[in-house]
């Protein structure tokens, strides 16, 4: 029997976002291979059937545990700019900084999200989340744009050489806010992309 707890938990969304956070820690403890529905029930202290309510299957829930990366990672951007000055240089280093310190704070779960698994793309929550993410560079790649030029080519450089800094430092098994004697930091890298001479 369904006890009264279990409801209320089903009926305000809490459970899914218990296993969704059963998840994220059972990939930070053991790794995608350890990831499962039933491992995840286990985590969350509820029955085995339960992520099969919320998810149906695997897909769903790697699906929903995407979702909620790219919401942390999205809100990781917006606090580092929101803390650095309103100059288009000085918003553009800031989103790479809260690029890199989601990918500190959340390194298995970073990895787990660009990692080609299989998830339902029609997913209405994954899709708002990782649409955010991309919309805060969007508008931070904007003032960069330059006239004829597609916005995209700019979007794919800095997302490009901000996600290709960030993997190499954990090749590396560095923190990347710490590789200075690895690699060179990531401002220092940035103030080459001329654009059209305003960064």
């Amino acid at each position: 029997m369904t006890t009264s707890k279990n409801t209320t938990r089903k009926r305000d969304g809490s459970l899914r976002t218990a296993l969704v956070e059963a998840g994220i820690s059972i990939l930070r403890e053991k790794g995608i291979e350890g990831l499962s529905l039933r491992e995840c029930a286990a985590q969350a202290g509820v029955s085995h059937a339960a992520p099969g309510y919320h998810f149906k299957n695997l897909t769903g829930l790697y699906t929903a545990i995407s979702a909620r990366g790219f919401e942390l990672f999205a809100a990781s951007m917006d606090v580092s700019r929101s803390k650095a000055d309103q100059t288009p240089k000085a918003q553009l280093l800031a989103i790479c900084e809260g690029y890199l310190d989601f990918a500190v704070n959340h390194r298995e779960l970073f990895l787990f999200m660009f990692s080609g698994q299989q998830l339902d793309g029609g997913n209405q929550d994954f899709a708002a989340a990782s649409s955010r993410a991309y919309a805060i560079l969007r508008e931070t790649c904007e003032p960069f744009v330059e006239p004829g030029t597609d916005p995209e080519e700019i979007e794919l450089l800095v997302w490009s050489l901000v996600h290709g800094y960030t993997h190499l430092a954990m090749i590396n098994k560095k923190r990347p806010r710490h590789v200075g004697e690895a690699l060179p930091k990531l401002p220092n890298l940035l103030r080459h992309l001329t654009f059209d001479g305003t960064i």
